[in-house]
């Protein structure tokens, strides 16, 4: 194998024209013959068993070139890779140059390779960083969320009002027929959740234990075929109705629902919980805003199958999301859309995840960062705490490579964040500014809602105004 030329190409593309010479073509040659000889008949000769000149003189010299070629090219190819130091990253287009004989055959063969980079500013930098804030409003909300966890069903004597739990029977009849799917027995329905069709919910409501009734529906025009824009019947008795029985907001609601005796504890705690994870959201905020810029600021001449293969990878995990949920088939008959479509619209987002895939690539050699098999272990050790799991069991999951490449793309990003400067929003500051404005012309309405809010800030008027607009901005 020579290689005659190794030409760079534009989009990180390299050319490379092969000479396989008569010797190793004549060895491939052999290997076609041993391969092809089965499958042709001589006259005079069991099958496998004619010697190649009888093939080759019944035939023609060429019988086997095509073979041979085929196999030739894979060693020849990967050769002249690892000669010409390249670091491939698909597959090549391949094309004959001139004829092929006995002495051997010349072909070009153009590759995409991994793309140069040259990083751009990445230490220095300045990124907004959300503010964390937490309210008693969102603690209330938090407690509001356990308390929901916590609530008990309970039979009441009365009408069903909307809120409340209905254990009904139901049979759905079209034309007097019942239809498949239109029957339920002894269903705990929550009336007002809209989980049933428009109107059913409304016509239970203020029905008792013990009611039958008929209620006339009429079936959306979107619903399944064979019932949109229906009308039909369902038969519903009630047998049970139920009301939520919240839990009162005291010390024997927090020692049932924590570790904690008082509530004041289980509020101190869910603050510091909330802070947490807020704290955690910002930090990913402001590396995800740095890393952005890092990967604006490289320069390199991306391959387009590096974006196309992310872009793929993309289609590939919306599509077992979206089949988690409901067959992604009817999703695509749902939406309009098709395989080209999403494709299309995944290329944009993929040659942003290609751009910081460089970037980190780029940070990591530049700053020679390394992961010992020390640092691998203690990531594996790591990973179980957090997802609770025995060593043994992450490390089915994932690989010793895989963990090795996360610990570099970390300390790479430390790179980058522990040198770089947080801002706040310009958007929060801006609502800031409105919201004073909004005061100075309207004072006795914002004090109004001081007043409301003075009990959880034990009666602190200034603080609770800051923590409300801190709610509002977190909510947008």
């Amino acid at each position: 194998m020579t290689v005659k030329s190794c030409e760079k190409l534009e989009k990180s593309m390299v050319a490379l024209t092969i000479e396989v010479d008569a010797a190793a073509f004549e060895a491939a040659v052999e290997k076609a013959y041993q391969k092809m000889r089965r499958k042709i008949s001589i006259p005079g000769f069991r099958p496998g068993k004619a010697p190649r000149k009888m093939i080759e003189r019944m035939y023609g010299a060429e019988v086997f070139f095509e073979e041979a070629i085929n196999i030739a090219f894979p060693e020849a190819y990967e050769a002249a890779v690892e000669q010409e130091k390249l670091q491939v990253i698909g597959y090549p287009a391949v094309e004959m140059v001139g004829e092929v004989t006995k002495d051997g055959f010349t072909f070009k063969a153009t590759a995409p390779v991994y793309p140069e980079v040259t990083l751009g500013e990445y230490k220095g930098l300045k990124a907004e960083k959300p503010e964390v804030k937490v309210t008693a409003a969102d603690v209330e909300e938090r407690l509001k969320q356990l308390a929901d966890r916590n609530t008990r069903l309970v039979s009441v004597e009365r009408e069903a009002k909307s809120g409340d739990t209905a254990v009904i029977d139901f049979e759905g009849f079209k034309d007097g027929v019942p239809f498949e799917g239109g029957k339920g027995t002894n269903h705990s329905l929550e009336l007002g959740s809209g989980s049933f069709v428009p109107g059913f919910e409304d016509q239970v409501i203020g029905m008792k234990a013990g009611e039958e009734k008929d209620i006339d529906i009429t079936f959306p025009e979107n619903y399944h075929a064979d019932l949109a824009g229906k009308s039909v019947v369902f038969k519903v008795k009630v047998h049970e109705v139920k009301e939520k029985e919240v839990p009162a907001m005291d010390d024997e609601f927090a020692k049932d629902v924590s570790e904690f005796d008082t509530l004041k504890e289980l509020k101190a705690d869910l603050k510091k919980k909330i802070t947490e994870e807020r704290q955690k959201d910002a930090d990913r905020v402001f590396e995800e805003n740095l890393m952005t810029q890092v990967a604006e600021n490289i320069t390199a001449d991306i391959p387009d199958v590096m974006v196309e293969s992310q872009a793929h990878q993309y289609l590939e995990n919306f599509k077992a999301q979206i089949s988690r949920q409901f067959p992604y088939e009817e999703y695509k008959k749902m939406t309009g859309m098709d395989d080209a479509k999403l494709l299309e619209d995944a290329k944009e987002p993929a040659l942003r995840q290609v751009k910081m895939d460089l970037a980190t690539a780029a940070i990591i050699k530049a700053e020679n960062i390394e992961a010992s098999d020390e640092d691998v272990e203690a990531e594996f050790k790591k990973l179980a705490e957090q997802f609770g799991m025995d060593v043994d069991m992450v490390k089915k999951y994932l690989s010793k490579e895989q963990v090795h490449d996360q610990i570099l793309t970390q300390k790479a990003v430390a790179v980058v964040v522990d040198s770089a400067t947080a801002e706040k929003p310009k958007k929060a500051a801006a609502k800031k500014e409105d919201a004073a404005e909004g005061e100075e012309k309207k004072p006795a309405k914002k004090t109004g809602k001081k007043a409301e809010a003075a009990e959880d800030e034990e009666k602190k008027p200034a603080k609770k105004t800051a923590a409300k607009k801190t709610a509002k901005k977190d909510a947008e």
